[in-house]
């Protein structure tokens, strides 16, 4: 996944960090058993460089897994980040099931008869289950908003539930910005770097936090799912429920702004260049600067930015009559007796130019268990206009029938949301001048 923030101050502390272990002014200290296969591989060295809230600078250094802590014979202000689980807790957790694991697996290896080791199989693989659990239970984590979320909270939204890989929250960067949340510090500068020996990996050669594990905790510890930055955009997976801007009440202010100002205190006033409705999830760019916001906020107004949308729809068009491929001119605007929904009107409406492409037939699962056919479509919006896509699929005179979990214009019900996701984004970097492209798959 991509470093949410820069790397150059961050890799200069990695880089002293290991030195000084290399100098033993800092020494690693193993407290607990090394396993024969992670034995002299090397360990991944991390830094993030944070202010807190007198603006000191503050630097925090941590390795992953939760094997090693420090003893160090410097004298500065760097504060060591220990595992947020130890491995004696760990330990404790697998006790319980460990000895009749070890003796099912030795049962196993000694059978011929397939059935009777699948049936011991099974019975390891519930203990094993059973003990993941247990230690994933005393994973917790403080995130950006200063809420305290546990492991299973944080993989029930990006994991449907399912066990995560072992190890998870024991890499660097979940630790180092849960300290640094956890004491209302500001992130600034983070940074990973390998050191030791390995066949696959190059000793001080950088890298981002990794797919596999943090890419389950970070955007939820974030706030954010952060696919690009630099100085001047930002570009997430927005999540569905989830506003662009701040809307009116101080129930509305939880937002994609304002949790990017969260995060990057230099953000401009009103970063936002476009918007996605609440309900629809993916890309969204924003700017740092106003230079950048200028630029964007140009090219979505002269029609270059190319977008690309996925949606359900509760039906099967072609049996409408509707082709597999076309595009429609609709006219609609605001009912103002009736807001935020929006009405055909052929006089007073703007213009809304909608290309779509039907990519499938499938059938739709409810929340309540009840299967019934859908129709998976691509759109690209030629304009962007208020609840396009919405209006399109189920007005009258678009198709006629709505993209599932519409709560304005269709159905939605207990346990659904829109089935409708940004899923492609192409504009001109305001900075560089070159030609960006970001694809997002959805989650249905």
């Amino acid at each position: 996944m991509f470093n949410p923030f820069r790397e150059d101050e961050a890799y200069s502390e990695c880089l002293k960090f290991i030195n000084q272990i290399k100098t033993s002014e800092i020494k690693l200290v193993q407290i607990s058993k090394e396993s024969l296969e992670r034995d002299n591989i090397g360990v991944m060295i991390g830094c993030l460089v944070c202010q807190d809230c007198d603006g000191k600078k503050i630097v925090l250094r941590t390795v992953s897994g939760n094997r090693y802590d420090v003893v160090s014979n410097v004298d500065d202000s760097s504060i060591f980040v220990k595992p947020i689980v130890s491995s004696i807790q760990i330990q404790e957790a697998l006790e319980k099931n460990d000895l009749k694991i070890h003796q099912l697996t030795e049962k196993i290896e000694s059978l011929d008869n397939s059935l009777e080791k699948s049936l011991f199989s099974k019975q390891r693989r519930l203990l094993t289950d059973e003990s993941l659990n247990s230690v994933f239970n005393l994973y917790s984590f403080c995130c950006a908003d200063g809420k305290v979320r546990s492991l299973k909270e944080i993989c029930a939204i990006t994991n449907g539930n399912n066990l995560p890989p072992a190890g998870t929250g024991d890499c660097c960067a979940p630790k180092l910005l849960n300290y640094a949340f956890s004491h209302e510090m500001i992130p600034i500068s983070m940074c990973e770097v390998f050191y030791g020996n390995s066949k696959t990996r190059v000793s001080f050669e950088k890298s981002s936090p990794c797919d596999e594990r943090c890419g389950l905790l970070l955007p939820v510890i974030l706030g954010l799912d952060i696919l690009y930055r630099d100085n001047d955009i930002l570009v997430i997976n927005k999540q569905s429920g989830l506003l662009s801007v701040p809307g009116r009440g101080p129930e509305k202010q939880d937002c994609v702004v304002n949790r990017m100002k969260r995060l990057y205190p230099f953000t401009m006033e009103q970063p936002a260049v476009h918007r996605l409705d609440m309900e629809t999830s993916g890309l969204l760019v924003l700017a740092f600067n106003s230079d950048a916001h200028r630029k964007l906020s140009k090219q979505f107004e002269e029609g270059v930015v190319y977008k690309e949308y996925i949606a359900l729809l509760d039906g099967v068009l072609s049996k409408l009559g509707i082709p597999e491929h076309g595009q429609k001119e609709l006219y609609f605007r605001l009912d103002i007796e009736n807001r935020p929904h929006q009405i055909w009107d052929e006089i007073y409406g703007k213009k809304a130019v909608t290309e779509w492409k039907i990519l499938d037939v499938e059938y739709y699962t409810s929340p309540n268990g009840v299967r019934r056919p859908c129709t998976r479509i691509l759109f690209l919006p030629h304009t962007g206009r208020t609840h396009q896509l919405r209006l399109i699929s189920s007005d009258s005179h678009g198709f006629g029938v709505p993209i599932i979990g519409d709560t304005l214009y269709g159905t939605c019900n207990p346990g659904e949301r829109l089935m409708l996701h940004a899923s492609k984004l192409s504009f001109i970097h305001p900075a560089t001048g070159e030609r960006m492209c970001f694809e997002c798959a959805p989650e249905f």
